[in-house]
C-alpha cells in the first residue's frame, strides 16, 4: 500500500452506515483518501436484497465500486483513484489484533472491528490523520474514547436548523390602507410591505396592525400579495393562520412540491388528505404513503401474521385521519360513501413508501406521511420521479426522528425545505399550534 505518500491527506475510515445513508459518499472528502474497512462491505452484503431504500443504496453503492474498477488500472490495495481533484479509495482487509482494544472490546463485532482498524492505521501510519467517520453516535464516541478522531457525515446536513424557513412571516404595524386595499381588490403591490421585509416566491404572511389583519401570499411572477381566505376542504375547515396557508399551497396549480412540518397534533396529514380529497378531479389517483420504521429497529418478521397484518399498526394512522373526514358528513352521504369507494377502486391508495415505489407518479396526488425519517437521497428519489401533473407533499415533524442515523439536521424533509427555499414550484408552511386538544397541545409542549 502506498498510504504514506500522501501524508498531508487524512484519511477518512467510513462505517457501514455511512455507506447506506449515500451511496456516493466516497466523493464527499474532496482530495482525501477514503478507506472501506472490509468488515463494512461483509455487513453491506446482507442488505443487497430487498425493497427499501436502504437496500437501493446497498446495491447502488456495490454498482459504484464496480464501475470504479472497471475504469481504473489499479486494485483497491493500491488507491483506485476518485476523479479529478479527489482522492483514492482503499479496501482494507491488512489488520492486527490490538492488545489495546482486544482486551476490552469484542473483536466479533463489526463496529469494535472497524475501530481495531482505525487504531491499526493510526499505529502503522503515524504521519497521516485518521478520521472514522459514522452515523452511528455511539460508536464514535468509542473511537474518541480510543484517541481516535471521529466525526459525522456531513454531506446534506443543515446547519442552523433554528433558523430553517419556515414558508411564513407576520408583518406588523401594516397600514390600514394596504390591508382594506387587500380585502378591496384581492391583491396590492408587494412594494408596500415594511421595507425589511424581502418575500421569496410563494411565501405567506400574516399582515397586522393594531386594528386589522390579512392572510397574503406573495406572487412573485407579478410581484404582488394576494389575499388569502380561509375555505373547507372536502368538509375540514383551518382553524388558523398556518392552516389556512397549508390549504392555499396545496391548491396552487403552480405549486407542485409543498412541505408541511410542525409538531403532532398541528394537522398536517389532515390537512393534505383534505386537500387531495378536495382536488379529487384533477387527479388521476390520491397516493398517501409512509416509510415503515419499525419500533426499536426490530424487523417485521417479530410480527405475528401475514404482511398485511404486519403492516396495519404502521398504516392506522393514516387511516385514522381519514376516518376524521368522513366524520365530517353524515353517514350514507354521498361524500361519506365517495371515500369507501376511492379505496375500494384504488382512486385513494393507502400504503407504505416501499410498495409505492415503481409505480406510475404521472397525474398523482402523492402525499408522504412522516417524511422526517428519510434520508435527504430518499426525498430526492421520490421527487424526481414525479411525472407531469403531480403534486407532491411531505408532512413531518423535524424533531421527531424514528431512525437510528437522522437527526433534526440531516434528515430529508429538513434538506428539502433547506434546499428549495424560494424556488417557484415550492411552497412549505411550518405549522406551530396544535389543535387536537388542549391536553396534546401540553403535552407536546411539555413532555
Amino acid at each position: 500500500m502506498n498510504l504514506k505518500k500522501s501524508g498531508s491527506k487524512k484519511l477518512f475510515i467510513l462505517d457501514t452506515n455511512v455507506l447506506l445513508f449515500d451511496h456516493t459518499s466516497i466523493y464527499s472528502f474532496e482530495n482525501h483518501d477514503v478507506v472501506i474497512p472490509m468488515v463494512a462491505l461483509e455487513e453491506l452484503d446482507k442488505f443487497k436484497r430487498g425493497n427499501d431504500h436502504i437496500n437501493y443504496e446497498a446495491r447502488q453503492f456495490v454498482r459504484e465500486l464496480d464501475e470504479l474498477t472497471a475504469r481504473s488500472n489499479r486494485l483497491f490495495h493500491e488507491g483506485v483513484e476518485l476523479g479529478d481533484g479527489r482522492g483514492r479509495l482503499y479496501i482494507f482487509y491488512e489488520q492486527k489484533s490490538s492488545s489495546k482494544i482486544d482486551s476490552i472490546l469484542t473483536l466479533k463485532k463489526a463496529d469494535n472491528q472497524i475501530i481495531e482498524l482505525a487504531i491499526y492505521l493510526k499505529e502503522k501510519f503515524p504521519e497521516r490523520s485518521i478520521v472514522l467517520v459514522s452515523k452511528d453516535i455511539n460508536l464514535r464516541m468509542k473511537a474518541l474514547a480510543f484517541n481516535i478522531d471521529a466525526e459525522d457525515y456531513q454531506t446534506g446536513k443543515v446547519v442552523d436548523v433554528d433558523k430553517l424557513y419556515s414558508g411564513r412571516n407576520t408583518v406588523n404595524g401594516v397600514p390600514g390602507k394596504l390591508i382594506d386595499a387587500l380585502y378591496k381588490e384581492g391583491h396590492v403591490s408587494g412594494e408596500g410591505l415594511d421595507g425589511s421585509v424581502s418575500p421569496v416566491a410563494n411565501e405567506y404572511f400574516i399582515l397586522k396592525n393594531e386594528n386589522k389583519s390579512a392572510l397574503a401570499y406573495y406572487n412573485m411572477e407579478t410581484k404582488e400579495l394576494e389575499r388569502v381566505e380561509k375555505k373547507s376542504y372536502y368538509g375540514i375547515r383551518p382553524r388558523n393562520a398556518e392552516q389556512t396557508f397549508s390549504l392555499d399551497a396545496m391548491s396552487r396549480d403552480d405549486i407542485s412540491l409543498v412541505a408541511l412540518t410542525g409538531k403532532a397534533g398541528t394537522g398536517k396529514t389532515l390537512l393534505a388528505l383534505a386537500a387531495a380529497l378536495e382536488q379529487r378531479r384533477k387527479f388521476r389517483q390520491i397516493y398517501l404513503a409512509r416509510p415503515v420504521v419499525p419500533l426499536g429497529n426490530r424487523d417485521l418478521g417479530y410480527l405475528p401474521g401475514n404482511i398485511e397484518s404486519k403492516l396495519d399498526p404502521y398504516m392506522q394512522p393514516l387511516y385514522d385521519n381519514l376516518n376524521v373526514i368522513k366524520h365530517q358528513f353524515e353517514q350514507g352521504s354521498k361524500e361519506y360513501e365517495q371515500i369507501g369507494e376511492m379505496l375500494a377502486s384504488e382512486k385513494l391508495f393507502i400504503a407504505p413508501l416501499a410498495y409505492i415505489r415503481g409505480r406510475s407518479l404521472s397525474k398523482i396526488f402523492f402525499i408522504v406521511d412522516e417524511a422526517q425519517n428519510l434520508t435527504p437521497h430518499e426525498v430526492k428519489t421520490i421527487i424526481t420521479r414525479a411525472g407531469d401533473n403531480t403534486k407532491v407533499v411531505f408532512t413531518g415533524d423535524i424533531y421527531q426522528i424514528d431512525t437510528p442515523y437522522l437527526d433534526a439536521h440531516s434528515n430529508g424533509l429538513t434538506y428539502l425545505v433547506d434546499k428549495m427555499q424560494g424556488q417557484e414550484l415550492f411552497a412549505t408552511v411550518n405549522l406551530i399550534k396544535g389543535e387536537r386538544s388542549r391536553l396534546a397541545e401540553i403535552a407536546s409542549n411539555l413532555l
